[in-house]
């Protein structure tokens, strides 16, 4: 998301160190040209040293540079909030509470149609927030900092990478299956928000270990019954 050069001034955008731009730009999730295509062999890992997606065969190359786990859900990147908390200031970026994990989106999501009418919105791109979220992901917060000409620092962290050490992925599924993948199920309501899929703790549905679309009844839908007469006297 980030382009030099069309937010704010030069000094602000060359501020941007190369870990967060090449972060926001990645792919992730696609076949590892070293360990082959296969799923099990996706890029879900970014190298803060190396400034790039590895699979977790990977990794092992890898084994003293600060790693970030990266995972996937409805078609797009997440991050733990915990995790990006160490690196960047994620204030007012709206996270979602997903098994018990708070993530938030790496890149703006696309949206199917635009939303009209009032409402709490993304500073950036305009999708509707829940109050007080400024941002709906991390890219859209970096670029509205540049937009207004603002030193990156500011919200930049000094880090410890032993927080990303290497250790921290060796007994670690990869796969991303600890977080819930039930793509096709998922479906947005007005607001933004997946149905069955809270932003703040305690609002989960849960069924069989995953969550399950919300079920909305309207009245004007429901088919009146033939009507009942008294008998006859």
């Amino acid at each position: 998301m980030w382009r030099r050069g069309e937010y704010g001034s030069a000094a602000a955008a060359e501020a941007m160190p190369g870990w967060l731009g090449r972060l926001m730009e990645e792919s992730f999730f696609v076949g590892c040209d070293a360990h082959g295509s296969r799923k099990k062999s996706e890029k879900n890992i970014f190298c803060l040293d190396c400034c790039t997606s590895i699979c977790h065969h990977c990794a092992t190359a890898h084994p003293s540079h600060p790693l970030l786990q990266v995972r996937r859900y409805v078609y797009n990147d997440v991050a733990r909030l915990e995790d990006l908390e160490r690196l960047i200031d994620c204030s007012y970026v709206q996270p979602y509470t997903i098994n018990s994990a708070k993530v938030i989106f790496l890149k703006p999501r696309p949206q199917s149609r635009p939303f009209k009418g009032s409402g709490n919105l993304c500073l950036t791109c305009d999708r509707i927030l829940q109050d007080p979220f400024h941002f709906c992901s991390l890219s859209c917060k970096v670029d509205h900092v540049l937009f207004k000409g603002e030193d990156l620092s500011s919200i930049l962290l000094r880090f410890n990478e032993l927080d990303f050490a290497f250790s921290r992925f060796e007994n670690l599924r990869m796969d991303g299956a600890e977080l819930a993948q039930e793509d096709e199920d998922e479906e947005e309501d007005d607001a933004g928000n997946f149905i069955g899929c809270s932003s703040t703790p305690g609002e989960k549905r849960k069924k069989k270990g995953g969550f399950f679309p919300q079920i909305v009844l309207s009245l004007s839908s429901r088919r009146k019954g033939a009507p009942q007469r008294s008998p006859l006297s």
